[in-house]
């Protein structure tokens, strides 16, 4: 059975938000060099939007990979890490962790912990969405894109069971099958 899926954010919009998220960034750091640091799976096609409308210096951008669904539509309350980065990589450098959602914040917390282990001059957070209604975990979030609903959302590189991700928007999902 196919889920309904229900325009939640457009394609414009989203080009809006990532652009004032662009340019808050912009002015925060100008002319220091900059790491990124994307939350794969999900990250990765706010990350790459996120990176071109970015006129400071990007000196790299990393990729870290957690899991806390998996097929579920709910998080197992445990983190999983698939790709980590090399030690000391961000040491003393200005870096923005690119998350697509914050969701119950145990991703989140977790990625932001592992980088601040690494001892980067600066470490903020951007995240194109908030879902506060599901917050386990206190997360502080420097440039935020939208606040959504506590339902569940796919496209714009988010999905449900690996489906989903190359929609150019964001949708809400109505009549999910039930966790196994």
């Amino acid at each position: 059975m196919n889920p309904e899926l229900q325009l939640l954010i457009s394609q414009e919009e989203i080009a809006q938000t990532v652009d004032g998220l662009a340019r808050a960034i912009n002015q925060d750091y100008r002319d220091q060099p900059l790491i990124l640091v994307g939350i794969l799976k999900g990250a990765f096609v706010f990350l790459a939007d996120l990176m071109r409308q970015l006129q400071v210096p990007v000196q790299r951008v990393e990729l870290i990979r957690l899991s806390s669904y998996g097929t579920r539509t709910r998080s197992s309350g445990t983190v999983q890490v698939l790709l980590d980065l090399p030690p000391q990589l961000l040491r003393h450098q200005p870096v923005l962790l690119v998350e697509d959602i914050v969701d119950t914040g145990l991703s989140t917390a977790k990625a932001l912990q592992m980088l601040q282990q690494q001892q980067p001059a600066s470490l903020r957070l951007c995240a194109l969405l908030d879902k506060p209604a599901r917050r386990q975990v206190p997360v502080h979030i420097d440039y935020l894109g939208c606040t959504v609903p506590d339902q569940f959302i796919v496209g714009y590189g988010i999905d449900w069971k690996e489906q989903y991700r190359h929609l150019p928007a964001i949708y809400t999902v109505q009549q999910l099958e039930a966790d196994a």
